[in-house]
Formats: C-alpha cells, structure tokens, sequence
C-alpha cells in the first residue's frame, strides 16, 4: 500500500493536468469582457499617462476596452492592495511603478500586501529617468557648478520631491552623501513640488523627464543631469549623473504591468505579448514624452524588479526615510 504522502502527491499531480487545459482554455477566449487597468496614481501623472497610450493599443489589439481606474493615496499602496487583492482572472490589472513595488516594502513600517509575491509582473513598459532640473535664477548651468553653489550656501539650496521616499527625494538624498553637500529636503504632495520650483521658491529637483519637459523646452527650467546609465533619447544633449564624476548614479522611474498572484500563465502570456508587439507603434511618442520603451518577458521584468528592490532598500535604510 501507497504512503500517504505519496497518494497526496498524486492526486495533486493528477489535478494539476486536468486544471492546465481548463486555464489554457479559459486564456485562448481572454479577453471576453472589459479589463479594469488600475493606476495608483492620479490622471494627468506619468504612470497614468504611460497606461493610458499601452491600455488603448491592448483594446485595439485585444478587440475588448482595458479602462483605466486612478485609486490614489498611500504613496501608491491603496491602488497597489486593490489590484493584488482581486480576483486573478486577468480582468483586473494595474500599472505601478518604482515606489510601490520597489521602495514602500522597506519604507512603510507595515504593509497590509508583499507587492513582490501579491502581484506578478507581466512586463516592463518603459524606464523614465530622473532629470536634474534648477530655477533659471540658480547660478548654476552644469552639475559641478550646482555642487559649488550649494557649497557655498550650505543648507540653502532647497529641493524638493513628490514625497517622502519617492524616487525625486531618494535621488537628492544620494547626490548629497556623493557629493558632499548640505542641502534642504522639502516633501510635497504630488505635482505640487513643481509648481513651487517653477515659482523660486525651490532651487533644484529631480523630476521624471515627462513631467517637466515641456518646462525644459520653454526655459522655465535648466536641465543639468539625467540618473540614467546612458543619456535619455529624449534629451541627448543633456550629460548624466555617471558622466559628470558620480560613477554608478542610477536613479529613476520605471513603470509596467503586473497582474494579481495567482492569475494564469496563459493570461500572462497573452498580455505579455500584446504589449510587446503595442510598443514599436508608441516608441516616438514615448520618447518625444521622455520614455524609453522596454517590453521584454515576464521573466526579464522580475528579474528587473527583484534587483531595484535590493538597490532601493539600501538607500531607503540609509537615508532614514519612512513612512507609516
């Protein structure tokens, strides 16, 4: 006679092989009905604006409406537990971003989901560099003369950041330990930031590219350095971080589709290669909007994600930001 153990692993097995065709069956009709897109943020914002332009490419090719539904708050946790919390069916999906999946793990003291195991990535849409970005009135037109400015006037030079532990207040935070220099942190909410850095009343930020391009572009603002490895498309003339003597600075904005734990791998496959063949026909508008389109497997994506995890943890610990 069988162990126990032994038939236990059987009939799973012999369960698993009869649920396999049902999922693979239940993909090939997806989609059948609406698909709900949540986004942690506000309209009008990056992550909103990327899932809007991908989510109208997915209706045209997936012939159903992928709806865009904004549920703000928390620094992104409210929209993030709504998605890892609905049913895994492929109906509802969210576009989150750096904060959320990377960096509230290890900045909020307690998190009622684990956005790295509640949630799985389907694939990265696109990386959105940070820029470094002054007031025209600031004296100061490439990094190195920022750094001798806010030397000179040491706890002066005010940035400010669309939150406590965002990617705009974590990348201030690491330019001043690399460089050396004494500088004010002022939180905001949101786009806030820089209305007040268009006003004076900030002297520097880092900003996502498509939030402040069209600012760049009609000289309210002065770009001096983007956070990523290479030069952005957008800006080519603009140096980065690395090149002006801070070897490794790599800070930004990343943003992708992710799916609730649980949702099939033939639904993952599906989306995964909708988007994929979507953004070749948005890659110049992305760009123009200072986006670098990525895709790319579901595989790939996790690999990313786990790696920016690591990286923004030990920033997060350093710094000493954190949020309840």
């Amino acid at each position: 006679m069988e162990p126990d153990f032994i038939r236990r692993r059987t009939v799973l097995a012999g369960a698993a092989a009869l649920a396999a065709p049902a999922a693979w069956a239940q993909a090939a009709d997806y989609p059948s009905r609406p698909v709900r897109v949540i986004v942690a943020f506000t309209a009008g914002g990056t992550t909103d604006i990327l899932a809007r332009a991908v989510s109208q490419k997915l209706s045209e090719r997936l012939r159903q409406p992928y709806v865009i539904d904004n549920k703000p708050g928390a620094g992104g946790n409210i929209g993030t537990e709504m998605a890892a919390r609905a049913t895994p069916d492929g109906y509802t999906l969210i576009v989150n971003s750096v904060g959320p999946i990377a960096v509230n793990p290890t900045l909020y003291t307690k998190l009622n989901i684990d956005p790295l195991t509640d949630l799985v990535p389907v694939v990265q849409i696109a990386d959105v560099p940070n820029v470094l970005v002054v007031h025209p009135a600031v004296p100061a037109r490439t990094l190195e003369e920022l750094v001798a400015y806010a030397k000179a006037h040491p706890g002066q030079a005010n940035y400010g950041s669309t939150g406590i532990g965002t990617s705009s207040h974590l990348s201030g935070y690491m330019l001043g330990k690399r460089a050396g220099i004494t500088t004010t942190h002022v939180p905001y909410k949101g786009a806030d930031a820089l209305k007040d850095l268009l006003a004076g009343r900030l002297q520097f930020m880092f900003a996502t590219i498509p939030s402040v391009i069209q600012h760049i572009h009609a000289g309210g603002l002065r770009a001096l350095a983007v956070t990523s490895v290479k030069r952005s498309r957008s800006m080519p003339d603009v140096p980065t971080v690395a090149e002006k003597g801070f070897p490794g600075f790599e800070a930004g904005s990343w943003f992708g589709f992710f799916a609730p734990k649980g949702t099939s791998e033939a639904v993952i496959a599906t989306l995964n290669k909708a988007v994929n063949e979507a953004l070749p026909s948005l890659e110049a508008q992305m760009v123009r909007e200072g986006a670098d389109p990525v895709g790319g497997s579901p595989e790939q994506f996790k690999q990313f994600v786990m790696k920016e995890y690591e990286k923004w943890r030990v920033v997060v610990r350093e710094s000493g930001a954190t949020a309840s």
